[in-house]
């Protein structure tokens, strides 16, 4: 005995075999939708990339532990100046022309919704302009010079930048 299709349901078999692929086009648009999107539009997702901004302040506090270590030096307090800030070097597209002149573009990229972001190939930290260090074994030459060469060693600042102080 052979099953037969209702009026109704024929109808519906009918309609679903001429629009099929639109069905399954509408379908896997609704499973993508209702797939999880993960972190990578959030805002919380790109900071730790924007993180890399120089901190005066912990470098500072790194170098007082370091150069209490220094003996004969005890607890030491340093005051460090910049010239300028921290930078960035950004990506840039040089396009050469006909008539021998070129020009220079910053590289930018799309976000969406018609944002634009440059494109950051580096950040340069700012360069120390004195430093300061001030220890209860500071009149002590041989500490002094101890210290003056960490500094050295540690920013990239000559000697004649750099104060040993003695204090309490």
């Amino acid at each position: 005995m052979k099953w037969k299709w209702p009026r109704t349901a024929l109808g519906w078999k009918e309609a679903l075999s001429k629009y099929i692929y639109v069905v399954l086009v509408i379908v896997a648009g609704v499973v993508l939708l209702l797939m999880p999107g993960g972190e990578r539009d959030s805002p919380q997702a790109e900071s730790p990339a924007r993180e890399e901004a120089f901190d005066l302040e912990a470098f500072e506090e790194k170098l007082e532990r370091a150069l209490s270590q220094v003996e004969g030096a005890g607890e030491t307090k340093v005051v460090l100046t910049l010239d300028g800030g921290s930078r960035q070097v950004l990506a840039r597209n040089q396009d050469q022309e006909r008539d021998g002149g070129s020009s220079n573009t910053v590289v930018t990229v799309g976000k969406g919704s018609g944002q634009q972001e440059v494109v950051p190939l580096q950040t340069v930290a700012p360069q120390f302009r004195g430093a300061l260090v001030v220890c209860p074994g500071g009149e002590d030459p041989q500490v002094r010079l101890k210290l003056i060469g960490a500094v050295a060693a540690l920013t990239g600042l000559g000697s004649d930048r750099i104060s040993v102080c003695a204090g309490g």
